[in-house]
């Protein structure tokens, strides 16, 4: 038996009972250190990689917005249940460290995986999909495994009597958490957009440097592994909570009707299982019902990395003075807020509120939080339909999109049989007045058009198809001769705030005009180059060369989301041009996205950290983590609400914004009155009453006070959110 249970204690390396040094002369042991900068190396990696991966799914992967929305979500959703098989395998099997070590390294491949599926160069499409799911599935078992151990690994290296010292450790673990999230949504986004690489946006680099970061991470871990304490596994709690609860339905099944009846279905498990144990499920049963509400709340909190994220590219983000914001660098604003937000909150707003005599209790701050988040949507909805303003919705079944460039010496009238799509006269190279809705009869139509010009009619028989946009050309071949040019056009703005540019060349050489890297191609008279996108920018001296001579032109500012069609022209004095924007820019500031951002934030601080707060408070020491455990599955099922609503619901995206605010709003009214009706309790009596009694003269008064414990968990509740 000796032998079997030195085994046992050498399960974590013979780390029980070592001393850690201390930092400095102080409490801190100097194990502390390797486990915040893992930490802060760590959360840089998984954040990171979140911050680009919806534009990832976009624009590499060329998936649409509610796929790429929905996996998103659905990541999210396995990263929050993964930390149930994490806390298990290190309590029943392997213990923190190493727990943290081999999930580490799960993690690690992840990223490298990952990181492969961004070369453009490795297979095709299917590969780099492929790829890219098998790298999120493993981060997703690295991070979510590793999540409940590295914290509580953290605490475990303190000693029992330097509790203050611990919670300051704890502060400073936030600290690291939140610093590493505001680092790496800084950073990443620059690698992803600045960089260039394989001839586009240097995803690759962008996923390689956080793999980088958990190699930093893990090597860091390890270099302190002989300073560190280290707990045996001990069993997990949540398995044998989940074994008391299956033991208790069975035995209630199996029971015959004669049985005496019992007060709480839980009671049946008492042929096995102690009072105790019992009476704690019961308490943690009281605070998960509490749960059933909140995965609305994180539904909301968790679409600033995809729908929030999309918004932001349809914005204008210049700051001037040449700083521009990247749409997936706004997502820092969360993890900078609440570094502000709660001391404001715990040293200002508390206070003061409880100088009004108004009592502040943890649901209620809770309830509040809810509302913030709502009125975070509110905001996101009235600048979301701004937004679309400047943004050209894409033809439906049976309808087209038309709009006219009048490229001929005099004003024009464009006539479509039976509609009156363009009624007044066009002015010669007059910008187009934007595009107008044109109804189908079926799939595709034959419209004969008349163009008046100069009292003479001309009619061109064009074909529109559904689903379509189409820019209608109106020049001279010939004097006395009109041409109708019918070009399709694209309409969707770049996710990245890129320009989009085309010219059109009425000389009578080719011209071939050079933008950077990109090169486009007028064909004489009257031929359109293709339609690139370029990014936004003041473009001058710009190259544009015929067979016989070489010309400069400045096009000027070509800002976010616009599109553009430069019609180039030859003149005496060389090559002149008219800029005309079909598609009118981002005009919405991304600044204006940042109240829905405080909003969100300030419900993060009134609704988590007061949560956690309250969810450890509620639960008997041993059942803490099983809160915890039940605290990440909100999370996870409020991806999940995301997943369905982006794939399922079919809406614009400003009403979807408007049903999540409408639904938070419903829920925190049900979690309301669910809070009214809760008893808050102190987990500490039932030490008290539980304490074993080794004089057998106390065991009537034990098991009396015992049955008092049991009825004041099973009264019925008071009002007292």
């Amino acid at each position: 038996m000796g032998k079997k249970k030195d085994k046992d204690v050498d399960a974590e390396d013979h780390g029980i009972g070592q001393h850690s040094p201390k930092l400095c002369g102080t409490n801190y042991p100097v194990s502390i250190a390797f486990i915040v900068v893992n930490e802060f190396c760590e959360r840089f990696s998984y954040y990171g990689m979140k911050a680009v991966l919806t534009l990832y799914f976009i624009h590499y992967l060329r998936w649409d917005k509610n796929l790429s929305t929905g996996v998103y979500h659905a990541f999210s959703s396995l990263c929050y249940f993964t930390p149930l098989l994490g806390a298990m395998i290190a309590d029943s099997w392997l213990g923190k460290f190493k727990t943290v070590i081999y999930l580490s390294i799960v993690y690690v491949i992840g990223h490298v995986v990952k990181s492969v599926g961004a070369i453009p160069d490795v297979g095709d499409s299917t590969a780099h999909v492929v790829f890219s799911m098998l790298g999120l599935v493993l981060i997703a078992f690295g991070t979510g495994g590793i999540k409940p151990c590295v914290a509580a690994f953290g605490g475990d290296q303190f000693d029992e009597e330097h509790t203050e010292e611990r919670t300051k450790f704890f502060s400073i673990f936030y600290m690291s958490i939140n610093a590493g999230s505001v680092l790496s949504t800084i950073i990443t986004p620059i690698l992803r957009g600045d960089v260039k690489c394989f001839g586009g946006d240097c995803y690759a680099l962008a996923f390689g440097v956080p793999a980088a970061l958990m190699v930093i991470a893990l090597v860091v871990f390890i270099a302190g592994s002989g300073l560190y304490k280290k707990s045996p596994s001990e069993g997990n709690i949540l398995v044998r909570v989940c074994r008391c609860i299956g033991f208790a339905i069975r035995n209630r099944w199996k029971s015959s009707k004669n049985s005496p009846k019992r007060s709480h279905w839980l009671d049946w498990a008492e042929e096995k299982y102690s009072k105790r144990l019992i009476q704690e499920i019961k308490m943690v049963f009281r605070v998960l019902v509490l749960y059933i509400p909140l995965p609305m709340f994180w539904a909301l909190f968790d679409q600033q990395g995809s729908r929030w994220t999309l918004q932001a590219t349809r914005m204008n983000m210049d700051f001037g003075g040449g700083f521009i914001i990247k749409p997936d660098q706004m997502q820092m604003l969360n993890a900078l807020l609440i570094l502000v937000f709660i001391p404001i909150f715990d040293m200002g707003i508390y206070p003061l509120i409880g100088l009004c005599r108004i009592k502040l209790t943890p649901l209620r701050k809770m309830a509040t939080g809810m509302i913030l988040a709502a009125l975070a949507f509110c905001a996101a909805t009235v600048v979301e339909i701004n937004v679309i303003k400047s943004v050209v919705e894409p033809p439906l079944a049976k309808e087209s999109l038309v709009q006219v460039y009048n490229l001929m010496d005099s004003e024009v009238t464009v006539q479509f049989p039976g509609h009156t799509v363009l009624s007044d006269p066009l002015k010669s190279y007059e910008d187009p007045s934007g595009y107008t809705s044109l109804p189908l009869t079926g799939e595709s139509q034959l419209y004969t058009v008349t163009v008046t010009h100069n009292g003479t009619e001309y009619q061109c028989g064009l074909t529109f198809t559904e689903w379509t946009a189409y820019s209608l050309f109106l020049h001279t071949a010939q004097p006395g001769d009109t041409v109708c040019k019918l070009v399709k056009d694209h309409i969707i703005k770049s996710e990245t705030g890129d320009a989009y540019l085309r010219f059109i060349n009425t000389h009578s050489e080719n011209i071939n005009i050079t933008i950077g890297t990109d090169e486009f191609l007028a064909a004489a008279n009257y031929g359109i180059s293709q339609n690139i996108s370029v990014p936004r920018g003041e473009y001058s001296g710009i190259v544009s060369k015929t067979n016989s001579n070489q010309y400069h032109i400045d096009l000027g500012l070509l800002d976010f989301g616009a599109f553009y069609t430069v019609i180039l022209s030859k003149e005496s004095n060389g090559l002149t041009f008219k800029k005309m924007e079909d598609i009118q820019a981002n005009n919405i500031h991304i600044a204006w996205q940042i109240p829905q951002y405080v909003f969100i934030t300030a419900g993060e601080v009134m609704f988590s950290i007061t949560g956690l707060e309250f969810s450890y408070s509620q639960a008997p020491a041993s059942m803490k983590s099983v809160l915890q455990a039940g605290w990440l599955m909100t999370v996870a099922f409020g991806n999940v609400i995301v997943l369905i609503v982006a794939e399922g619901a079919g809406m614009e995206q400003w009403t979807e914004f408007l049903l999540f605010a409408g639904l938070l709003v419903a829920v925190s009214i049900i979690f309301s009155i669910m809070a009214y009706f809760y008893t808050y309790v102190d987990p500490d009596q039932l030490d008290k009453i539980f304490e074993e009694d080794t004089d057998d003269e106390k065991v009537e008064s034990s098991d009396r006070k015992k049955n008092e414990a049991v009825s004041l968990i099973d009264m019925p509740k008071q009002t007292n959110m």
